[in-house]
């Protein structure tokens, strides 16, 4: 990487932390910048990091020494954030989505010029993920044919401490998990030409169960339970659920069946677990060993990624491109209809597999 890399964080809620652990001690990375509404939150940053400062966005965006902004804002601010930074010449890694709507994120997009522009998540760059896409791309499972995907809990305001965000615009099962899901799903099967979905809001408020607004209620302004198809350009059909309204689920998060053999996967919000595999007749399920991707990596592996030649295997495009099939979705549920979609995106090359000290270390 040469010198340093220099990056400007904004945004320094709960998932900064992860990010930080990832980026604040690699050596191809200068933290440069902080900000945050809480101004307390950037100089706590600015204080732990040798010449971080803590800033506005605007003056972060600004700053000659951030070459890239990583957007950590919650998503009704994504586009705003990306905007500013690329009037600004840098480039941007922000987290999912790339932003509550298709108009939005291609804005982002179109107003990239020469600066990049990638987007969580990165998990998929994991080696749980590529050792599954590896094993597709071998042939292992034949011609691939369906998928499964599943998430089901009881709601994040029983955990978070500021829920409401999940339940607005941008928000809702869908576009918080569902990234994780179907942009695994594009790295296995490639990308969606339609899509067909069912949706539904039991409950119009939710009550906060932890932190100082414990018993709060909130509204709830999107849908909470959310089920569809996806017709992949190469024949796949993918099945998914995505619910705020369940207890739990014993289901696998990700199956993948081919013509013969299903391969298992484990959480794709993970950057790590076991790939397994079955074939017909009623073998049993053999775990595979690694055989791609970025071993023991935490978020922030997107970013490190995009600069690396041959990397930016996050890509803003595949962004779009999962947002949309997000949105259309939804748009099904409303309207009753199956949705074509308008964008497209390539799948990126495997990553190889890529031990810690080596990724670490660059």
């Amino acid at each position: 990487m040469g010198e340093p890399h220099g990056i400007g964080i904004v945004g320094l809620g709960v998932i900064s932390a992860q990010y930080l652990e990832t980026l604040g001690s690699h050596p191809g990375i200068r933290i440069a910048a902080a900000a945050d509404l809480d101004a307390s939150r950037a100089a706590a940053v600015a204080e732990r990091f040798e010449g971080c400062r803590a800033l506005s966005v605007a003056d972060l965006a600004a700053d000659p020494a951030v070459e890239t902004v990583l957007n950590l804002t919650i998503p009704a601010a994504h586009a705003e954030v990306a905007h500013i930074a690329l009037d600004a010449g840098k480039n941007v890694f922000g987290e999912k989505p790339l932003a509550p709507n298709v108009s939005e994120a291609r804005g982002i997009l179109d107003a990239a010029g020469s600066s990049w522009v990638g987007c969580a998540p990165d998990t998929v760059l994991g080696t749980g993920v590529q050792t599954a896409r590896a094993a597709v791309d071998d042939g292992e499972i034949g011609r691939p044919v369906a998928a499964v995907a599943t998430w089901i809990s009881p709601g994040h305001e029983a955990w978070h401490p500021h829920p409401d965000f999940y339940y607005r615009e941008g928000g809702g099962p869908l576009l918080d998990m569902g990234p994780y899901y179907l942009t695994t799903l594009f790295h296995l099967l490639g990308p969606v030409a339609r899509v067909s979905g069912a949706s539904s809001r039991p409950r119009s408020m939710r009550r906060i169960g932890s932190g100082p607004r414990a018993g709060e209620e909130i509204p709830v302004e999107v849908d909470t339970h959310v089920t569809g198809t996806l017709e992949h350009v190469g024949g796949a059909v993918s099945t998914v659920t995505f619910s705020f309204d369940g207890a739990a689920t014993d289901a696998a998060p990700i199956e993948v069946h081919g013509e013969t053999g299903t391969l298992s996967l484990p959480d794709p919000n993970m950057f790590d677990g076991t790939v397994r595999l079955r074939r017909p007749g009623g073998g049993e399920w053999t775990s595979l060993e690694d055989r791609a991707g970025y071993a023991q990596a935490g978020r922030g592996i997107g970013l490190l990624d995009s600069l690396v030649p041959g990397g930016r295997r996050t890509d803003g495009a595949i962004a779009l491109h999962v947002l949309e099939i997000m949105t259309s979705l939804l748009t099904s549920a409303r309207e009753g209809r199956r949705i074509e979609l308008t964008t497209t995106a390539e799948r990126p090359a495997l990553v190889p597999l890529t031990p810690q000290q080596q990724w670490s270390s660059r």
